[in-house]
């Protein structure tokens, strides 16, 4: 899966690459014969509609750019809130009588074990909203092996301590799945496609004022752009494509190492 997103991303950008090389000079040529044609100096006030559309795809892929790294940094975060509420759920398990840790603590492990396989898979489930079925299994068990001990009057004292630690680990493991649901709307890239598109179509209508074509700047606007947008979409599938957030998902399967 890993590699065919990448393909995917990586086809998308291209396609934005040529289709704006493609209405750069579309727009060169319809501004070409505009110019030739009588009382075209009339014309140059189209130059303030031109500037609302380069405007207008400026914001788009700064705003497009900016909330998908925002949407990155709070992923890693919340990778990094499972990693301390786990940690802490784990320590609380102490406060169990001796005999009835090691029978929280095995199930804690497979719990554990199922996130790590969850978060270093290269796959994109169908249903991200769901949560997978080892998981699921993993954290009943923990839970109710841990509500077990709890009942007990050896686990009375754990009781405040262990089951709303656990609570907070669970939850903060939920928090980070919808996490990885969240992204824009696919009309947002193709609004952002078609202004990419008609900013360059505009521009190669200005350039033909000027009697050149100016290959240099074509090429280096239409790389830029899908560079950007190659960036974009990378981030937004942190766990599939070339960026990705294996430091922070690395650090539980540190934890869990730990986990004796």
């Amino acid at each position: 899966m890993q590699h065919r997103y990448g393909v995917i991303v990586f086809v998308a950008s291209a396609a934005l690459f040529l289709g704006m090389l493609l209405f750069l000079e579309l727009g060169w040529r319809v501004g070409a014969r505009t110019a030739a044609t009588p009382g075209a100096e009339k014309k140059e006030g189209a130059g303030v509609l031109d500037s609302a559309v380069f405007g207008l795809f400026g914001l788009l892929i700064g705003f497009t750019f900016s909330g998908s790294t925002s949407r990155f940094d709070h992923r890693r975060e919340l990778v990094g809130n499972v990693v301390n509420t786990a940690g802490t759920a784990w320590q609380r398990i102490e406060t169990l009588g001796p005999e009835l840790q090691e029978g929280v603590r095995i199930p804690f492990r497979g719990y554990i074990d199922a996130l790590v396989a969850s978060y270093t898979v290269d796959t994109m489930p169908k249903d991200p909203l769901r949560e997978p079925a080892t998981v699921t299994q993993a954290q009943q068990a923990t839970w109710s092996q841990a509500v077990k001990a709890c009942l007990t009057k050896e686990g009375e004292q754990a009781r405040m301590l262990l089951l709303p630690a656990l609570n907070e680990m669970f939850g903060a493991v939920e928090e980070e799945r919808l996490a990885r649901s969240l992204h824009p709307p696919t009309l947002v890239y193709v609004v952002f496609a078609l202004t990419a598109l008609a900013a360059a179509f505009l521009g190669g209508s200005t350039m033909a004022r000027t009697g050149h074509r100016y290959w240099i700047h074509r090429v280096g606007v239409a790389f830029t752009m899908s560079l950007a947008v190659f960036v974009i979409l990378e981030m937004e599938y942190p766990r599939l494509g070339l960026i990705r957030i294996d430091a922070t998902d690395q650090a539980l399967a540190d934890l869990r190492a730990t986990m004796k």
